[in-house]
């Protein structure tokens, strides 16, 4: 446990939980910039573009009608209401305003999530490679992470990877799709399978879905929406990838209860709500129609394409992402060991990166790419990456 001189102690639930690698790799990504070196970065996971100005006009309106006192604390009811819509047209989750809560972004809800599931000891099933943070929000509640290699589950079948992985102690699954960091994106075959496991083991699904408008191959579904699943499902969602919102900190979970009572008090004890003008520009985000997110899959696939071809043209293979925005490419041609292969992608070429590692064991011997920059961006990149590895 971290002491001070004075002897004091954190409290022992801080104990298994980091800080982000990615943090740390943006810092030294700024350092260099500071020192005058160009630097290509790929290491980021927000949209390039702005938010729209219908959103951003929205907030503006609601500050000029002085809309600034406090919502109510699971979230505007015109704002829940437009949610519960949109989920059931598009998601097909049978959820009404209830169900739903605004929360501080994706994280907020994971973390409410998995405060209202998981006690100490229990295991939670988690396809791996995952999203680092979620190691960390497991063992916050003090929990343990159990991962099943996401490769084995396409290859073998979902089915007898969980039971092969699944534990006495397994009480929940993490269920991410689209995947960050390789853009997979699970099959209606294969969410069936994982929703027939939790219902035969009486497990609760904690879904991820951040990145359900960024789909390029398939179709996303929610896991919710299989019968006998919205009792036993928290979805969360954010409107940071599908608006570029990331700065505005707004997303929003689904859920039945007892959990939705666990998200409340979750949210009630440690940020009382979600700013009032926000939820008012997210109405207008949900209420107002824009080509805006089928502009920015069109995008996106562009600079899939054109980062994918020049990797594999430089001998690192990559397959390809049918979701969210990021490359997961080979790199055991620089180096076995990922983290050397990201430094030496940033110290002779410049390029900025994710070690594979830095997403579980099973990210090894990988590095991760956002494609989320700029095409000159993207062009340049791959071409010091010619020149200089």
């Amino acid at each position: 446990m971290l002491a001070t001189a004075a002897g004091f102690r954190l409290a022992s639930r801080f104990d298994e939980v980091g800080f982000s690698d990615i943090v740390k790799i943006r810092n030294r990504v700024m350092e260099l910039r500071s020192q005058g070196a160009q630097v290509f970065q790929f290491e980021g996971g927000e949209p390039y573009r702005p938010t729209p100005d219908h959103i951003k006009d929205a907030l503006a309106e609601a500050l000029k009608e002085n809309k600034t006192r406090y919502a109510p604390s699971s979230g505007l009811a015109e704002l829940r209401t437009a949610i519960a819509d949109k989920l059931v047209v598009r998601n097909r989750i049978p959820a009404k305003a209830e169900n739903v809560i605004v929360v501080n972004g994706g994280m907020q809800g994971l973390f409410g999530a998995f405060q209202s599931v998981v006690n100490p000891g229990d295991d939670v099933l988690i396809f791996s490679p995952y999203w680092t943070p979620i190691k960390d929000l497991v063992s916050h509640c003090q929990g343990r992470i159990v991962l099943v290699p996401t490769d084995e589950a396409r290859r073998d079948g979902f089915a007898q990877a969980l039971v092969h992985h699944a534990t006495d102690r397994t009480r929940a699954i993490y269920f991410n799709t689209p995947t960050n960091p390789s853009g997979v994106v699970f099959t209606k075959s294969e969410i069936e399978e994982v929703a027939r496991f939790a219902l035969d083991r009486d497990l609760v699904v904690i879904a991820d879905e951040a990145y359900e408008d960024i789909v390029y191959e398939g179709e996303h579904l929610s896991i919710a929406s299989v019968d006998g699943m919205l009792e036993r499902t928290i979805t969360c969602f954010t409107l940071s990838k599908s608006f570029a919102m990331t700065g505005w900190r707004i997303g929003y979970a689904v859920a039945a209860e007892p959990w939705m009572t666990g998200l409340r008090k979750a949210t009630l004890y440690s940020s009382n709500g979600v700013s009032t003008p926000t939820q008012w520009a997210a109405l207008a985000a949900f209420t107002t129609e824009s080509d805006f997110v089928a502009e920015n899959r069109a995008a996106y696939r562009e600079r899939r394409d054109l980062l994918l071809a020049g990797l594999n043209e430089a001998g690192l293979t990559c397959e390809t992402p049918a979701g969210a925005f990021y490359a997961f490419p080979d790199v055991t041609r620089i180096s076995n060991d990922s983290r050397e292969a990201a430094e030496i992608l940033l110290d002779r070429a410049q390029v900025a990166t994710v070690p594979g590692v830095v997403f579980g064991p099973h990210g090894e011997g990988h590095v991760r790419f956002s494609f989320s920059t700029s095409i000159e961006t993207i062009k340049a990149g791959l071409e010091s990456i010619r020149q200089n590895l």
